[in-house]
Order: structure tokens, then sequence, then C-alpha cells
């Protein structure tokens, strides 16, 4: 198994075989949160036009969007996991566009297979990977608007590629932790808590939390994020 570690949009483009795209903060988080709360499918979409478009296909679905991690106005949620009202969402098709998560999966054009990344299903990430066993596995960190590193990412990238090899990392929790001083510090300034409310940092650094992954499919409505449980060796 060839196992690249692959940076921003650019990134993207360049991934192939089983693709992992990762949005710790807050994309991919978010969506694994959606689903464990009860969303009936998420749908993730590169534009904002795109977005308010299925409002006109099915009035009754939820929109969740985010620029330089503001809610879109018109949205019902913002990128934010701790915002999330599980009777708001339950049982309803989740149309879902950000700043950089999303962008990776409409930018992977020529992966293989699409599965999105963060460390809340990072082993069953890892796990699923071991057992489909791709010959090439292309680890995409999305960073900051897909234009600039972010520590999080990159860091859950190399927990992954760890996972896979079977090398111990037995200080990965305080390396999350160090993440408040580091890639996650706007989630603790107060002059950004109505934007990134310190609650969505701990939500986001939940290791391991999550038996599924996520994986992207395509339908005759556009791609959507599948939740796949069971994937154990």
């Amino acid at each position: 198994m060839n196992i690249e570690i692959l940076h921003l949009i650019e990134g993207a483009k360049q991934a192939d075989g089983l693709t992992v795209v990762i949005d710790v903060f807050r994309a991919f988080s978010m969506e694994c949160w959606l689903y464990a709360l009860g969303a009936k499918e998420i749908r993730p979409v590169g534009s904002i036009e795109e977005t308010f478009a299925w409002k006109q296909k099915d009035p009754g679905c939820i929109l969740v969007g985010e620029r330089h991690g503001k809610k879109i106005e018109g949205c019902d949620l913002g990128n934010s996991p701790s915002s999330i009202n599980p009777e708001m969402i339950r049982e309803k098709r989740i149309i879902h566009t950000t700043s950089a998560g999303t962008q990776g999966i409409v930018n992977a054009v020529h992966a293989d297979e699409i599965i999105t990344g963060s460390f809340v299903n990072a082993k069953a990430i890892a796990d699923y990977i071991l057992k489909a066993s791709p010959v090439e596995v292309s680890l995409v960190c999305m960073g900051k608007e897909g234009t600039a590193l972010a520590e999080e990412d990159e860091l859950c990238a190399v927990y992954i590629n760890r996972l896979l090899s079977g090398e111990a990392f037995p200080d990965i929790d305080e390396k999350l932790k160090a993440l408040r001083i580091g890639g996650g510090r706007h989630f603790f300034d107060p002059d950004l808590r109505d934007i990134f409310p310190e609650k969505d940092f701990w939500m986001c650094i939940d290791r391991d939390r999550f038996d599924f992954i996520l994986r992207i499919e395509r339908d005759r409505n556009g791609l959507v994020s599948m939740p796949v449980k069971n994937v154990g060796k």
C-alpha cells in the first residue's frame, strides 16, 4: 500500500486511489455529528448557488453552510457541531457547503473512491482502508479554506498513517490538546466565540468516537456522503 499525504485544493486535484479528504475544524467532524444526531442524508456541494437551489427541489432540506468560518446568510446552520439541534435535523436531508472540506471532495476528480477524514472517526477510517487494501491511498489535508496548511489536518493525516502502518502514537492526545494554542486557538478567542464556539473544539478532537466512515457516492442528484458501519478488519 503506497500512502501519500497531499495538501490543500491542489492536493485534492492530484489525489488518486482511495482518497481521504481531511477537514478536522470543522466540516467532516460536523458531518459525523450530523449523522450521529439523526440526519437522514448529507449532500456535500461546492457552491453557495447549488446549496440554495436545493430548497427548490426539497423545501424540507436543511442548509448547512459557511464561508470564512461564518454561517452563510440564509442557511439553517453554520459549520458548528455544537449548534446542531437534533429535532431540526432528524430524518432530514442536509445540504452542506464549506470553504475547505467540501471543496476537496468536488476537486478530487481522479480518486477511485473518496471518504471523509476527521479525528472523530479516524480509527474507523484506518480499519476501512486496511480492509479494502488499495494499492494507492491519498490523505488530503484541506487546511484553511483549501489554500493554507492547518496543523490539525496535518496531525490527523499523520495519525491515520500511523494507524495504517501499525506504528504507535502514544502522545496523540497531548498533541490534540495542544491544538488549543495552535491550530484551534480561535475557538478560545472571546471575540470569536459566536463563530467558533469552544465546544466545537472539543467535539472535533473527540478521537475515535464514531465507528462509521463517510463514503462519497454519486447518484442522479449529485454527491452524497453515506455512513458505512462495521468496517473493521
